[in-house]
């Protein structure tokens, strides 16, 4: 699974320049935006999505996911208990902090809840520690996590996002890292629905409104400093037709907590109300089954191995036509997964969106007479 996020990752899917110029983006105040749809891993609308940013506490969605993949390869245990270091307790006292203490071991999963619910600094450190040993070893592994799932404009230098030259992402980095955390941590990412922490007797509330404002947004995460502006990333679920829909919206640079919520709700509320996802094919499922010469089977699938998503702008879908390009001939051996065409799906004349097609099994060579007399077929074909 992670493999064939890691790979869609790398190649984003936006909406053809024609379709979107046809329905106008939103003005939203923000330095850099942009909306994904997590269903079809679409890129919906964005402004300067590729803009380097200081990502302030956004930076803590890596530690999130790390301390995820910790737990699940059961490095750590939510009711393992930890103990806090001195720089952990001690990182910058007028800062976001869960006030955890030297004197006193504390839970992984409260730690979970101090990152993720009361955006605590410590907490950060703290995990970092838990995690690799030290928090300039967790940033290693930070930066080759963010590497491997294809955020190529991001660096990091802390766990939690305080202001470094070298801690660095855009809106667009950032849209891969939430979309992975949901898809490959969907139990562990039901913490960023919570809206208030207490720790140490000291209650703290989830500094994203949107959980109190929009009943379908269950996460996810803020983020502000000085230079970086109020920052917000948000995540919802809706209804989509029989099955739901997830859309999550990145802003960033914007001037106050009020505007942060008030734009990425306008932006999710936009996104749903004009734009359908629509399932084209299930994984496995033969698009085609075109003839293959010199193999030991006369045809082979064609399809994807995942089910495909589209997103378009709503009253689209029933104008779509899929058109395949592909190889001609197909010669045998062919690799099952290898790349064989691609799809593409047309609306109105122009190209909606571009799908690398696979074969959906292997197909091995003929015998020396099959491929013989097939090498005669081609010939005269």
């Amino acid at each position: 699974m992670k493999k064939i996020f890691a790979a869609l990752a790398a190649t984003v899917l936006s909406l053809s320049a024609a379709l979107a110029q046809s329905l106008p983006a939103p003005t939203i105040a923000a330095k850099s935006w942009l909306l994904l749809d997590a269903t079809s891993n679409q890129v919906i609308a964005s402004h300067d999505s590729n803009m380097r940013i200081e990502p302030a506490s956004l930076t803590k969605l890596m530690t999130a996911y790390l301390s995820f993949e910790a737990i699940k390869d059961k490095k750590l245990d939510l009711n393992q208990m930890v103990n806090v270091s001195t720089r952990a307790w001690k990182v910058d006292k007028d800062s976001s902090k869960m006030f955890i203490d030297p004197a006193t071991p504390v839970k992984v999963g409260d730690l979970l809840y101090g990152l993720i619910v009361q955006s605590g600094n410590d907490a950060s450190v703290a995990l970092a520690e838990a995690v690799a040993g030290t928090e300039d070893a967790f940033v290693v592994l930070m930066n080759r996590e963010a590497e491997r799932m294809g955020m190529k404009s991001t660096h990091f230098a802390n766990s939690h996002g305080l202001p470094s030259p070298e801690n660095y992402s855009t809106a667009q980095d950032l849209s891969i890292l939430a979309a992975r955390i949901i898809t490959d941590y969907p139990e562990l990412y039901k913490i960023y629905s919570t809206k208030s922490f207490t720790y140490n007797k000291i209650t703290q509330q989830n500094r994203n409104r949107l959980l109190w404002l929009d009943p379908t947004v269950d996460g996810m995460k803020t983020g502000h400093t000085q230079a970086a502006g109020y920052c917000l990333i948000t995540s919802a679920k809706r209804p989509n037709g029989g099955s739901e829909r997830r859309l999550i919206s990145v802003v960033l640079g914007t001037t106050s907590d009020q505007i942060r919520a008030q734009e990425s709700q306008k932006l999710l509320n936009w996104g749903f109300l004009n734009y359908d996802t629509v399932k084209l094919y299930a994984k496995g499922q033969a698009v085609a089954t075109p003839e293959v010469w010199k193999g030991s089977q006369s045809q082979v699938k064609l399809g994807f191995d995942h089910d495909v998503f589209i997103t378009v702008p709503r009253g689209m879908a029933d104008k779509m036509k899929p058109v395949l390009e592909r190889k001609d001939p197909l010669v045998a051996p062919i690799a099952q997964n290898s790349k064989v065409g691609m799809l593409k799906m047309m609306a109105d004349g122009k190209v909606v969106v571009e799908l690398p097609v696979l074969a959906l099994e292997q197909v091995n060579q003929a015998t020396i007479f099959g491929r013989a007399w097939d090498s005669v077929r081609l010939w005269v074909k």
